[in-house]
Parts: structure tokens; sequence; C-alpha cells
């Protein structure tokens, strides 16, 4: 019976978002260059593209580079950048094949020119696709956003868009890069680390947490079906009783 089976269909989280961590120390361990452990990465963001797509999964969005990662070493940061760029131009066709829309958030304006181009060109290529929204963090913070989104609030009250009294959660939401994506209920952190790194912060709010000591590399399709599997096990209250919700 495969692990697959064991999970209810029927009660899948909508949003499940990933912290992909530990591919630099999966590549130690092995005494390989840094970089063939963001490799081996790509192919897990394959894997877990896949399973997720296969259980019905509607949004799948990946922490893929966050702004503090700018900060690395300008030899591990090109590498990253090629590679995101090749690794999503070689999967677009099988993206489209399985129905697999890809979007992308985060302050893409510091990303090299060739990598938003080509980026911009998967994301339109897949942009008729109805299953799976594959959201790609890429030059991501939830600090930045958080501001951009009261930069963008404070410009409609200066306008006479709005009024201060008017902004309420759906007006902040709609303001932040994940507008019309639903927040994540499910958060996956890879590698044992037990924090959020300025992920999705505001969106995360009523999400469960599942980390696991699992590097990115290493975690398997039957990984991610676990961490379903968890996260169907616990009892969501949303600031109900118990009593509550069972009604």
């Amino acid at each position: 019976m495969s692990i697959v089976d064991n999970i209810d269909k029927s009660r899948l989280p909508r949003h499940v978002a990933i912290i992909m961590d530990g591919n630099g120390r999966w590549a130690k361990q092995r005494n390989l260059d840094r970089s063939q452990g963001h490799i081996e990465g790509v192919n897990t963001v394959r894997k877990v593209t896949e399973i997720a797509s296969e259980i019905g999964i509607g949004f799948l969005t990946l922490y893929t580079f966050s702004t503090e990662n700018w900060n690395r070493p300008k030899e591990e940061v090109d590498a990253l950048m090629n590679l995101i760029v090749v690794a999503i131009e070689r999967e677009t066709p099988d993206l489209i094949k399985n129905n697999v829309r890809l979007t992308m958030i985060g302050d893409t304006g510091r990303m090299p020119q060739f990598a938003r181009e080509r980026l911009a060109r998967c994301i339109s290529d897949t942009s008729h696709c109805t299953g799976l929204t594959l959201c790609l963090a890429l030059s991501y913070s939830a600090r930045w956003e958080i501001v951009e989104a009261c930069r963008k609030i404070a410009k409609r009250v200066c306008d006479g868009e709005l009024t201060s009294d008017s902004i309420d959660d759906d007006v902040f939401s709609d303001s932040l890069s994940t507008h019309g994506i639903p927040d994540p209920d499910l958060l996956i952190r890879t590698a044992g680390d037990l924090r959020i790194s300025n992920f999705l912060l505001w969106q995360i709010a009523y999400a469960e947490l599942y980390f696991t000591d699992v590097f990115w590399p290493d975690f398997t399709k039957d990984d991610f079906c676990r961490a379903i599997i968890d996260y169907q096990s616990r009892e969501r209250r949303f600031g109900k009783t118990s009593e509550q919700v069972s009604q």
C-alpha cells in the first residue's frame, strides 16, 4: 500500500509553502561543492511538484532565494541565479504537460535582467494552465513585502482612494505580492532549523508548521506525503474551542 493511499483527499491543504533548507549542508557532508547541493535540490523541486500536483494540492510556494541570500559569495549567487533559470526553462514543457501554472513573488527588480526576462517567458508559457499553481519566492523577504504593502496603502490614502478607517485585513492582504493566492495551510521546513526565516510572515498566521531534519536534496515524495498526513492529524481551531470545531 502506497503512503499516498493514506492521504484523505477530501482534507488536503489548499496551499503548502516550503522553506527548502539544507542544500549546502548536504553537499558539505559529502565533501562536494555547495553548488552540487543546489543542483540536487532542483531535482527535489521536480519530485515535490509532481507529487503535489498528483494528489491535488492547489498552490505550492517554494522559498527559492531570499533577499538575505544576496549577501552570500558572488560566485554562489551567480551560480544560483543561472541554475534557477536553466532549471525552470528545462522544466517548463513538463509543467505545461502536467497543467502546472508558474508564478513568482519577490523583489525581482534586484535580479539580473537575463533571469527576469527568461523567467517571465516561462510564466507566460504556463499562464493557461489550470492545475497546481507553483509560486517561486525569489529575492523575497516578508518584511520587504509588508513594507511595500504599507507604501501601496499609504499612496492610495494620499490619492483619496482609501481612508485610514477603511484599512482592514482584506485591504492589507490585497496589497501583498501574494494577492490572489490563499494563505498557506501548511508550512514545511527541511534540514532541522526551527525558524521561519522571514518567509510569508503575514500569510502564515494560522498555518500548521511541520519541521523535519531531512536535508532538502534528500526530501522525497514520501516525505512530502508524511507532512500532509501529519497535517491531517491536527485540529485546526482558528481561535475556537474543540467543541465549536466539532459542531
